[in-house]
């Protein structure tokens, strides 16, 4: 496996190693992003793709950065016996996947150090975090696949697919194995229609392709997808964010449920709700939910869920992001939040907010655990304490991973 580089000898920063210079090394670990770290005798790190811890490995320098160095695999000399054959063809050029050829109960194993590690380096402090809990599916999982494309050329539409490792370029994608069946099965027609229609694109673009619970596919953002989660039935723009991994959600949610109901509070608060997702799966352990969002679309969007499962206990309102609780109307020592922000994590301004309001229990919903980490230290600064943290893996396969912190003012 050759990983092709894009940077060139002539933008090469002088280092401890030559352009393309070729090195033999072992792998003793893993970053967060899935790559394979090397140390010289001298104790220089060298990062590589695609290798797994124990295994030793032939590579080529392609850049020096200030502390370490970057490299492409070119052979495995020694497996690790954790490894496995990759379903993708495309593994190792295509960017979407990091560990198709890692054992998945390895992929598990490595995701919770990861966490362990951010939690040490990050956060100051050592944690023992639960095991991952896996995917039901651990390949045809994604119901959203969002393939990009540069501006025609000559009439011409290149590569529809996604970012390549390392590179900043396209590589063609006829098939995604980690994507819901379905959106295989019709990826081919859509790919043939937007190179019929090359003229009708002025720049690049990005498709949306979502299947949803009842087998249907979704192309326009403005689509209305259906979910089902459990008992309930969720409603939503395909365009809009909604979880994608739908094989594991119904136990995604039961255990953000237990989470913020354990805390033994009669009030929930979602207060970046969405379409509803935890908001009403949460619900009826509850006197009363209250969901807050910044999209007044999303809003229209949650009530709707709510009417259609019956449930009366929830009131979904759009609140504006420099006063999202001034019309909460219940008591911050009887209520339960749950977060869940955008990648970027949570702002300042949101998180003085929330700590003024004074919950019992917090639950951190994060997809990524760096910012997530960031955040924690404000949340111990200002006197909430670390309860539990479960990472979840919507995303096999992928260095990606859902973490859930669950955080108390209570000292038990």
């Amino acid at each position: 496996m050759t990983q092709i580089n894009s940077k060139n000898k002539d933008g090469f920063k002088p280092g401890p190693f030559e352009y393309h210079e070729e090195i033999e090394v072992e792998i003793f670990s893993l970053t967060n992003m899935g790559q394979g770290v090397a140390r010289t005798d001298d104790n220089w790190v060298i990062l590589i793709p695609f290798c797994l811890p124990g295994e030793k490995v032939v590579a080529r320098i392609y850049r020096n950065q200030k502390n370490y160095s970057e490299a492409d695999l070119l052979r495995v000399i020694s497996p690790s016996p954790e490894r496995v054959s990759p379903e993708c063809n495309l593994f190792g050029k295509c960017g979407g996947c990091q560990y198709q050829h890692l054992n998945y109960s390895e992929q598990l194993r490595w995701k919770k150090k990861q966490v362990e590690e951010l939690l040490l380096h990050m956060a100051d402090i050592t944690f023992e975090v639960d095991e991952v809990t896996p995917s039901p599916d651990k390949y045809s999982y994604r119901t959203k696949l969002t393939p990009h494309f540069n501006k025609p050329k000559e009439g011409k539409v290149g590569p529809i697919g996604f970012q390549q490792t390392g590179r900043k370029s396209l590589i063609d994608v006829d098939e995604c194995p980690i994507a819901h069946q379905i959106i295989n099965n019709n990826l081919e027609n859509i790919r043939k229609e937007v190179t019929q229609n090359a003229d009708s694109y002025k720049r690049g673009s990005t498709l949306l392709i979502r299947v949803d619970t009842n087998g249907k596919i979704h192309t326009k953002p403005e689509s209305i997808a259906i979910e089902k989660v459990g008992a309930l039935e969720f409603h939503f723009p395909a365009g809009s964010f909604f979880q994608n991994n739908a094989s594991i959600l119904e136990d995604f949610t039961r255990y953000v449920r237990s989470e913020a109901e354990s805390s033994e509070r009669k009030y929930l608060i979602d207060a970046y709700c969405g379409a509803g997702l935890f908001s009403l799966t949460a619900a009826s352990a509850f006197e009363k939910v209250i969901g807050i969002e910044v999209s007044v679309h999303s809003i229209k969007w949650a009530q709707f869920n709510a009417k259609i499962n019956n449930i009366s206990n929830t009131i979904f309102f759009a609140g504006k992001v420099e006063k999202l609780f001034t019309n909460v109307d219940v008591n911050g020592s009887k209520t339960a939040v749950v977060i869940d922000p955008p990648r970027k994590g949570c702002s300042e301004d949101f998180l003085n907010q929330l700590f003024e309001f004074s919950p019992n229990t917090v639950i951190y919903v994060s997809c990524n655990p760096s910012t997530q980490m960031r955040d924690l230290k404000l949340f111990l600064k200002s006197g909430f304490q670390l309860k539990r943290v479960m990472p979840f893996d919507l995303f096999p396969q992928t260095k990606h991973l859902e973490c859930v912190m669950t955080l108390s003012r209570d000292s038990s």
